[in-house]
């Protein structure tokens, strides 16, 4: 048996409202998770957010409180949702901490959601005066826009062939993040307020990261899945399933994070899970640079996991370490999630880590299917899981009855 606990679930849901698609997303993370937070964006540009994701974003404490009333006695898994810093809301943030958010996600970059628009400096300085002093984390999509120098080129695809990936991956250069993953060190180092990367794609901000650490900052940093899975030699040409931002980068790029999650200077893994309706993809014209950005893989996040790390020397407390107990302190939930303790939660994940299986769309539990992983062959099925002690999935049969709580972090 192993505890774990999913970090975050994207709630995103191809045109429906929030309240709608709860239930489905709570459903598509049991195989293998017991609890998720949520916070709603889209990083494809130039959709019409209000059409295509979970509404209200959680950027006031209004919106907060509409969201937990939508996801009482609705959600299959536990859940708690993350606050969003947008220009102008600082004033709401403390009313959202206290309500019970573990902290605020922000952009540095367009995430090309109207509701949900990119911070500047000036926005994210207001925001760290305001936190100073309290446990709190920000979060950061850390990816900036840089002058063509800077970017040797890159930045907005070159003028090649949309359908291939290569076009795509010129059009966010490494050096998107490195700059970006620089600020927010050196913003970190400032203030000491908690900073957390998110879902880090390149291994050349690794120094940058393990500098600030070493000088005293608060700074923390996940990778995801796809990072450690998938490798742009791989995808096909036209195959916007594997499109995501930051982008899939190189199997040398992947080896380096694997290095540093043995090193220690990555610290947890999560799903960045990001579904949409197949029509999003372009599909049929294959253009990278037009497809929706993002990767599904909520239900798949352990035996993916599993499946590389077992290769590469990774024990199963591993595992637990990263899926597990450090998303569980990043969120402030550890004095409930994250581990096999007396007085915690009893979370747990029956599986077999040596059973192999192909992932196909008729197993796939998230209403829209399309994902890069079909195909695949995977160790390590979940049979059931628990959720504070219920059985709430077993061998692909869900609870009739919703038991996940709603988590405020106090």
């Amino acid at each position: 048996m192993v505890p774990i606990l999913q970090r975050r679930s994207l709630s995103l849901g191809g045109g429906q409202g929030f309240a709608q698609i709860t239930r489905q997303d709570s459903n598509c993370s049991l195989p293998g998770s017991s609890g998720c937070l949520g916070l709603s964006y889209n990083i494809s540009k130039k959709q019409p957010s209000l059409f295509w994701n979970c509404q209200p974003p959680t950027t006031t404490l209004a919106n907060l409180y509409t969201k937990l009333q939508a996801a009482r006695s609705q959600c299959h898994v536990d859940v708690a949702f993350w606050g969003g810093l947008i220009p102008g809301n600082t004033a709401e943030l403390k009313p959202m901490m206290k309500a019970g958010v573990p902290g605020f996600k922000c952009f540095l970059i367009d995430s090309g959601v109207e509701e949900f628009p990119s911070v500047g400096a000036q926005d994210v300085h207001s925001a760290m005066r305001e936190l100073q002093g309290t446990d709190c984390v920000l979060l950061f999509h850390a990816e900036e826009d840089v002058d063509a120098e800077k970017s040797g080129g890159g930045g907005g695809g070159g003028g090649g062939e949309p359908s291939q990936y290569s076009t795509f991956l010129a059009s966010r250069p490494d050096v998107m993040e490195v700059e970006a993953i620089r600020t927010v060190s050196e913003l970190c180092l400032q203030y000491k307020v908690r900073c957390h990367i998110v879902h880090l794609s390149t291994a050349q901000a690794l120094p940058i990261i393990r500098e600030a650490r070493q000088k005293g900052a608060p700074l923390t940093v996940e990778t995801t899945h796809h990072y450690l899975s998938l490798a742009a030699q791989h995808v096909p040409p036209g195959g916007t399933q594997y499109k995501c931002c930051p982008p899939i980068r190189s199997k040398c790029n992947q080896d380096q994070l694997w290095r540093a999650l043995q090193e220690g200077d990555i610290d947890l893994v999560i799903s960045d899970h990001s579904p949409c309706t197949a029509d999003l993809k372009h599909l049929e014209s294959g253009d990278f640079l037009q497809a929706w950005g993002g990767i599904s893989s909520l239900q798949l996040v352990l035996p993916l996991f599993w499946t590389s790390a077992r290769r590469r020397g990774f024990s199963l407390h591993d595992v637990v370490r990263f899926m597990c107990k450090n998303p569980a302190k990043l969120s402030g939930l550890a004095a409930q999630k994250g581990a096999l303790c007396p007085g915690q939660d009893a979370d747990l994940v029956i599986w077999d880590p040596e059973k192999e299986f192909e992932v196909k769309e008729s197993m796939i539990q998230h209403k829209n299917k399309l994902t890069p992983y079909l195909g695949f062959r995977l160790h390590g099925e979940v049979f059931a899981t628990v959720v504070h002690g219920n059985l709430v999935y077993l061998n692909g049969e869900f609870s009739p009855v919703p038991q996940g709580n709603l988590l405020l972090v106090k």
